[in-house]
């Protein structure tokens, strides 16, 4: 497994990842029809979008009903010959530290039908030196209480819980768990 930068070359495989149910969000499965809708009606757009940490994209709409300008940050793709899955990589700039509506710095989804593989170790393993690339000294990575196999993801790549926490509805709910990565 490869991390790859989204292209229109890799298109074809994501987005028959998220029309076999797969989504990109661990919390919000209406992100997956969100996907395909984008890549529909621009799909140039779309994977300018994941691959540039500097594309235009429009602000966020946090749960309150305002807007937020979006962090810097970009995905990359977990490809084994097919898409496996993704990481997700923002920070804020000039800090290393996060916005509150931010929970982490790297989040990370395997395709059901790759899990198990090792996958999101070794997307994670690669990502990190990007992470200090752009001047980070550690990354926030959370998971819930209660999803024991990324709790080993990320411990396997130097993770130190920090924190318990409640997350809020927007995010899943339930009780989270804040991990720091020094880099």
């Amino acid at each position: 497994m490869k991390l790859v930068v989204p292209s229109l070359d890799y298109l074809p495989s994501y987005a028959a990842a998220l029309r076999r149910g797969w989504s990109p969000s661990s919390s919000r499965d209406s992100m997956r029809v969100e996907e395909l809708g984008k890549i529909a009606d621009d799909p140039v757009a779309f994977v300018t979008y994941e691959a540039d940490a500097y594309a235009q994209r429009p602000p966020m709409r946090l749960h309150d009903g305002s807007y937020v300008a979006r962090l810097p940050g970009y995905r990359r793709w977990m490809w084994d010959g097919e898409f496996s899955g993704s990481i997700g990589f923002r920070w804020q700039s000039g800090t290393p530290e996060l916005p509150p509506w931010c929970f982490g710095h790297i989040g990370y989804g395997v395709v059901p039908w790759k899990q198990r593989r090792g996958y999101a170790t070794e997307a994670l393993r690669q990502i990190l030196p990007e992470a200090k690339a752009v001047g980070l000294p550690f990354v926030y990575i959370t998971t819930t209480t209660d999803n024991v196999p990324s709790q080993r993801v990320i411990e396997a790549n130097g993770g130190v819980l920090l924190d318990h926490f409640r997350m809020d509805r927007v995010h899943g709910g339930g009780d989270g768990l804040r991990y720091k990565i020094d880099l």
